[in-house]
């Protein structure tokens, strides 16, 4: 019964398990997914154009006139196209800056990210190693269990066999008082009723049975023992 139990035990254990590694994988894919989608707040963010720095300075003082957006955009984007490239230097030179610095920037984030990267995986194989080898015990652990079944299945199925052979040479065990008697008084009965079926006659010998007295009965019942007594005997030698 233990070993039973033992077996529906790694049989529950082993469906959480691949249960646990679904559900791990699924997460895995959302996460991946989720990942995609959502902006890392920690990249590098793109540089401004020498245009975009340069707007950003006229905006708050074309908005101190009232200026709406569209307008902002329109006035600013007619200065730039008008300026020399000597008016435009200051914020080319503070773009190229911006620019070089999101390069050293992004470097830095992108080998960080591989660092990552690189022990998310080998975390991950870690994990799957120690689940593989939980899986692997867990299997052993349920193939031993198995063989044990199996061996004490066959050594039951065995010792049936051996019960249910029998020793040619073994005493037979002695018949009980009442057999002896129904052996004695069957033939009688069957040459008193020809034709009577056994049902009927062995019917009739229960009766004579029960209407016999205590003193008949004992003279069977001393046989019977007399006949027990010689097989044990046997038994013994």
């Amino acid at each position: 019964m233990k070993l039973l139990e033992d077996e529906q035990k790694h049989k529950t254990a082993m469906e959480l398990l691949e249960q646990y590694l679904q559900f791990k994988q699924e997460a895995e894919k959302e996460n991946n997914k989720k990942t995609k989608k959502e902006k890392d707040p920690l990249k590098p963010k793109h540089p401004r154009s020498a245009y975009f720095i340069f707007s950003n300075e006229r905006r708050a003082a074309l908005l101190t006139e009232n200026k709406n957006v569209l307008e902002v955009a329109k006035i600013t984007g007619e200065e730039w196209k008008n300026m020399t490239d000597v008016q435009k230097a200051p914020y080319e030179e503070i773009a190229l800056r911006n620019k070089e610095q999101y390069a050293e920037e992004m470097e830095v984030y992108k080998l960080k990210k591989e660092e990552e990267a690189a022990n998310l995986k080998k975390d991950g194989e870690e994990f799957m190693k120690l689940q593989k080898l939980e899986a692997m015990q867990m299997l052993k652990k349920k193939e031993r269990t198995e063989t044990l079944i199996k061996k004490e299945k066959e050594g039951r199925q065995k010792k049936k066999n051996e019960e249910r052979t029998v020793d040619p040479n073994k005493p037979k065990r002695p018949a009980s008082s009442f057999l002896l008697f129904s052996k004695e008084t069957r033939k009688s009965l069957v040459e008193e009723h020809p034709g009577t079926n056994n049902s009927s006659i062995t019917a009739l010998i229960s009766l004579k049975w029960k209407e016999l007295i205590e003193e008949e009965k004992q003279v069977w019942n001393e046989k019977a023992a007399e006949a027990m007594k010689a097989y044990k005997k046997e038994l013994e030698a």
